[in-house]
C-alpha cells in the first residue's frame, strides 16, 4: 500500500497555523487521498525502483533480441562454406576493405590472396591494409612491415601471396618480405630444398622494370612475366605450381605468354596467339557454359573455344575464367551459376578474388559470381548501371571499382567484429547463434524441471502420508545422483548412438530437466504444507471442491512468487550446466555452436595466450547473461517478500 497526502496550502508551516488560528480554515479543502495498489503492481514498482535490476532486465532483453532475432536474420552456416581457412584465427578487425585515401585518386595495382592487401598508387607509393597474424613473432617476417627501401623507392609493380609480398621498383630492384621458409624469396629457409630458388640475378642485380609485363604471387610462389615472354619464377612450386615447368616450356618453345595467373595448385595463362595455356595440367579441361535455354552444361574447354581467341584470364583459388574475343565468358572449376548479361552486351575484362569472379562489360556494367558467403558478390546497384565502371580490382574477398582512374566504390568483406576461430568462422555470428542454442537448452530444461518439481512437490505436500513419504524418497534418490558426472554419462551414451543432431539436443534438454527438479520439488512441498492448514483451504473442502483442484488451483497460486524466483535462478544454472557439458565435450557438438563448445574450442594454452578473442567474447556473453538473470532473481525474491526491508 502507498499513501499520498495532497494539500492545496502552500507556504511556511507556522504561517499556515497562524492563519487557521485567526482566520479559520481556507475554502480550499485539503484532501487526503489514500491509494491502494495491488500486490503485483506494487511488486513491479518496487522492482523497477532498483536501478541494478532495471539495468539487468534491459541487458537481458537486449541479449534475447540479439540471439533470437539476430540468428534469424543471419543463421549460422554449418556447411563447409561457413569456414574460411585463409581467415583462421583472425583478430577482430574492420579494416580488410579500408582503401587508403591516397589510392582513391589513381592506382596501378591492388593484390591480395587472404587477409591483407597491398596496392601501389600512380606516384609509386606502396600501401598495405587488412590484418595478418605473424605466427613466428619475428618482426622481420611480418608481412605488414613494408621495408624502408620499398617506402623510399618508386614502385611500379606489387603482388601479395598468402604470406609474402613482392615489389619491383622503377630502377629494376626486386624486393620481397614476409615469410620465407618455403622459398618465397631469398636463399634462406628451413624448407628451401623443396622449393624453386629465387634467381640470383633478381637477388643481387636488377631487371628492366619497363619490360616487366606482369608480377603475380600465389600460395608461397611468385612469377614475373617479361614482355619478351621470359618467366622468372620461384617458391614452393611443388605445392602451388605443379605445372610451372611445362608452362615455362610452352613460352620458350611454342609462343610467348602475355598473361599468367596462379590458382592454389598451378599456373595458367594465355599466349600471343590467344590460346589457353595449361602446361601438363588437365584440371581445367572442361568448362561450364550455358546452352540456348540458359541451362548450365559441361563441355570440353578446348573444343568449345575452338579457333576463338582468349583475350583475358583470371583465377580464383580453384577456378579459371576466360574472356573470349566475341565477348563470351567461359568458366572452369566453379559450380556457381554464371551471370546473365544483357542482350548485346559483351565481356571486356575479368578479375578474380579468392572465391569469386568479377567481370566488366563493354557497356560499363559489373557482374559478379562465385561463393558469396563473405558478400564479395553483392555488387551495389549503382555499378549495375551502364557506364558505371571501367575497371574493377578484385582481391581476396574485396572489390574496388574505378571509373576514369578515380575510385568510385567498393564491396565485399570489411572484416570480423569479434575475429574468427581456427576454421575461419565468424566468432560474432557463432556467438549470436550459439547464444540462441544455449538459452533454448536452458529454457527447455527449466520448463521440464519446473513441471516435474511443481507436480511432485504439490502432490507430496498436499496429500502427505504414504504419498509424501514415497515421493520424497524418489526425490532424495534423484537429488543424491552426482549431477554433472551422470549428465555427462547419459550424454555420452546418446551421442555415441546413431541419432540425428536435433534428437540428441532434445535428449540433452530432457536430461538437464529431469536431473534438476528435486530442489524445486522440496521447496514447493514445504510451501504447500504451510498453505494447506489455512482457512481458505478448509472452506474449499467444506464446499466439496475436489482435492486436486484445491492443490493446483487454490493453493499453488499463493506460492507462485517463490516458484518464479526459483525458476529464474534455475534458468541461469541450466545455462551454466549446458555450457559445462559442451565445454567438456558432452553437450551440443560442433559444428553447431553454443557458448560452451566455443569455450571448449579455446581450451589450450596457445589459444588463451595468442587468440584471446576466441574465449573472451563467449565467456563475456555467458557471464553477462547469467549475472543478469541472478540479479533479476534476487530482486524478485526481495520485492515479492512482504517482510522485505528493501524499501525501508
Amino acid at each position: 500500500m502507498s499513501k499520498e497526502k495532497a494539500s492545496s496550502r502552500k507556504g511556511f508551516t507556522p504561517f499556515r497555523w497562524l492563519s487557521r488560528m485567526f482566520f479559520g480554515p481556507s475554502r480550499e479543502l485539503t484532501i487526503a487521498d489514500e491509494r491502494y495498489d495491488s500486490p503485483t503492481k506494487l511488486a513491479v514498482k518496487r522492482f523497477f525502483r532498483n536501478p541494478l535490476a532495471t539495468g539487468a532486465v534491459i541487458v537481458l532483453l537486449g541479449m534475447f533480441l540479439f540471439v533470437f532475432i539476430g540468428s534469424a536474420i543471419a543463421p549460422v552456416d554449418l556447411t563447409e562454406t561457413g569456414s574460411e581457412m585463409l581467415h583462421s584465427n583472425m583478430a577482430p578487425t574492420q579494416s580488410l576493405m579500408k582503401l587508403p585515401d591516397s589510392m582513391k585518386d589513381g592506382v596501378v595495382d591492388i593484390s591480395s590472396r587472404g587477409t591483407f592487401t597491398i596496392g601501389v598508387d600512380t606516384d609509386g607509393q606502396v600501401y598495405m591494409w587488412g590484418k595478418y597474424f605473424n605466427i613466428s613473432g619475428d618482426p622481420a617476417r611480418d608481412v605488414m612491415n613494408i621495408p624502408e627501401e620499398v617506402k623510399n623507392n618508386k614502385i611500379v609493380h606489387v603482388a601479395a601471396g598468402s604470406d609474402h609480398c613482392v615489389a619491383i621498383s622503377e630502377d629494376g630492384h626486386v624486393y620481397a618480405w614476409g615469410e620465407y621458409d618455403n622459398g618465397q624469396y631469398g636463399q634462406d629457409g628451413t624448407m628451401i630444398a623443396a622449393a624453386r630458388k629465387q634467381p640470383e640475378e633478381l637477388i643481387n642485380g636488377t631487371i628492366d622494370a619497363s619490360a616487366v609485363r606482369q608480377l603475380i604471387c600465389g600460395n608461397q610462389v611468385t612469377a614475373i612475366l617479361m614482355e619478351d615472354g621470359t618467366i622468372y619464377a620461384w617458391g614452393n612450386d611443388g605445392l602451388s605450381a605443379t605445372n610451372l615447368s611445362s608452362v615455362i616450356k610452352h613460352g620458350k618453345q611454342e609462343s610467348r605468354l602475355v598473361k599468367i595467373v596462379f590458382t592454389n595448385e598451378g599456373i595458367y595463362g594465355i599466349d600471343e596467339n590467344g590460346s589457353f595455356v595449361c602446361g601438363k595440367s588437365s584440371k581445367f579441361n572442361f568448362a561450364l557454359v550455358q546452352d540456348d535455354s540458359g541451362k548450365d552444361i559441361s563441355v570440353d574447354l578446348f573444343e568449345y573455344v575452338g579457333e576463338r581467341k582468349v583475350v583475358d584470364i583470371a583465377a580464383s583459388g580453384d577456378a579459371l575464367a576466360l574472356v573470349l574475343e566475341d565477348g563470351e565468358i567461359v568458366v572452369s572449376g566453379m559450380k556457381e551459376k554464371l551471370p546473365q548479361m544483357l542482350e548485346g552486351e559483351r565481356a571486356v575484362s575479368v578479375s578474380a578474388g579468392t572465391r569469386h569472379f568479377v567481370l566488366v562489360t563493354d557497356q560499363g556494367r559489373v557482374y559478379a559470381w562465385g561463393q558469396n558467403y563473405r558478400n564479395q558478390c553483392n555488387v551495389p546497384d549503382r555499378f549495375k548501371q551502364a557506364d558505371a565502371v571501367d575497371m574493377v580490382y578484385s582481391s581476396g574477398f574485396q572489390n574496388y571499382a574505378y571509373k576514369d582512374g578515380e575510385f568510385v566504390g567498393s564491396w565485399g568483406l570489411k572484416g570480423y567484429l569479434m575475429g574468427t576461430d581456427e576454421m575461419g568462422r565468424d566468432v560474432f555470428n557463432r556467438i549470436m547463434n550459439g547464444g540462441k542454442m544455449t538459452m533454448t537448452v536452458g529454457a527447455v530444461a527449466v520448463i521440464v524441471s519446473t513441471i516435474i518439481g511443481i507436480i511432485v512437490g504439490c502432490i507430496s505436500g498436499y496429500f502427505g502420508g504414504t504419498t509424501d513419504l514415497l515421493l520424497m524418497r524418489v526425490t532424495e534418490i534423484f537429488g543424491a545422483i552426482p549431477f554433472l558426472p551422470f549428465a555427462m554419462s547419459l550424454s555420452a551414451i546418446f551421442q555415441s548412438s546413431d541419432l540425428h543432431e536435433n534428437t540428441r539436443i532434445t535428449i540433452i534438454m530432457m536430461i538437464l530437466g529431469i536431473l534438476s527438479w528435486p530442489g524445486l520439488a522440496k521447496l514447493v512441498r514445504g510451501q504447500i504444507l504451510a498453505e494447506r492448514e489455512k482457512e481458505f483451504v478448509t472452506a474449499a473442502r467444506s464446499m466439496g471442491v475436489r482435492e486436486g483442484r484445491i492443490a493446483f488451483w487454490h493453493i499453488l497460486p499463493n506460492i507462485i512468487s517463490v516458484i518464479l524466483v526459483t525458476v529464474t535462478l534455475d534458468f541461469a544454472s541450466c545455462m551454466l550446466t549446458e555450457s559445462s557439458l559442451s565445454y567438456l565435450g558432452f553437450g551440443v557438438r560442433l559444428p553447431r555452436p553454443t557458448w560452451g563448445n566455443m569455450l571448449d574450442g579455446a581450451r589450450n594454452a596457445l589459444v588463451i595466450q595468442s587468440y584471446w578473442w576466441r574465449w573472451v567474447f563467449p565467456a563475456l556473453f555467458l557471464s553477462v547473461v547469467v549475472i543478469c538473470i541472478n540479479i533479476i532473481g534476487d530482486t524478485l525474491r526481495d520485492v515479492l517478500d512482504p517482510k522485505s526491508e528493501v524499501e525501508k
